[in-house]
């Protein structure tokens, strides 16, 4: 377990980011478990989160150019994250992102930030059906420049409608790498030995976290 994997999870849980107990999800599935990017939302925690996405970033080796955020959650992530690999990694590299309608005033359109690009990478928080992750892609196509990756928070490594993740179900359409902070598999592993770290939970979350992998989890 790296250390930025270890900093996200405990964020996450101080700042109730990430939940354990009953949670009804789109696919209505009951999850032991909910993450909220959303709640990671003061200056502390928000440059904490870009460290972490830039320490998975560089580590996976993914060769990229440069940073896209969809809207609204994508934006103060894909933010974070490039501040960060310019502190922490000594590389400045630009980002853009999109808006949710067409601005047809001042300098107009629908992307905010440097012109798409080269090798893109989409960063965001989670994918549940991948339609967004979908809709970056097509926009970055349609740009002229090439979808690089996908960078995540998590990966809940969850089965949708078919024997397949969200995520191995954009890896294999697109031929694009997702790279995560952390999968529901780490994240286990991490909650079961949790060492001198913050970051317990009791033994009836972990059992139900596992029940819910065995059952809904990939192969």
């Amino acid at each position: 377990m790296n250390e930025y994997q270890i900093a996200f999870i405990e964020l996450a849980l101080a700042r109730g980011a990430l939940r354990f107990g009953s949670f009804k999800l789109r696919s209505g599935r009951e999850s032991p478990y909910f993450f909220n990017a959303g709640l990671l939302s003061d200056g502390e925690a928000m440059a904490t989160l870009g460290r972490c996405y830039a320490a998975a970033l560089a580590s996976s080796g993914l060769p990229f150019d440069m940073l896209f955020g969809p809207a609204y959650k994508g934006i103060p992530l894909v933010t974070a994250t490039a501040v960060a690999l310019a502190d922490r990694h000594g590389r400045s590299v630009p980002y853009a992102y999109d808006r949710k309608e067409e601005k047809s005033h001042g300098e107009g359109g629908i992307l905010v930030g440097s012109p798409l690009a080269g090798r893109v990478v989409i960063v965001d928080d989670v994918i549940s059906d991948g339609a967004a992750k979908r809709q970056a892609i097509d926009l970055i196509r349609a740009a002229g420049a090439e979808p690089a990756g996908v960078l995540l928070a998590l990966d809940r490594q969850e089965r949708g409608e078919s024997e397949r993740s969200a995520v191995q179900e954009l890896q294999e359409r697109y031929g694009l790498r997702c790279v995560s902070i952390i999968t529901l598999a780490e994240l286990i592993e991490a909650l079961s030995r949790p060492g001198d770290r913050q970051i317990r939970i009791s033994a009836e979350q972990l059992t139900s976290l596992e029940r819910y992998r065995d059952r809904y989890g990939v192969r």
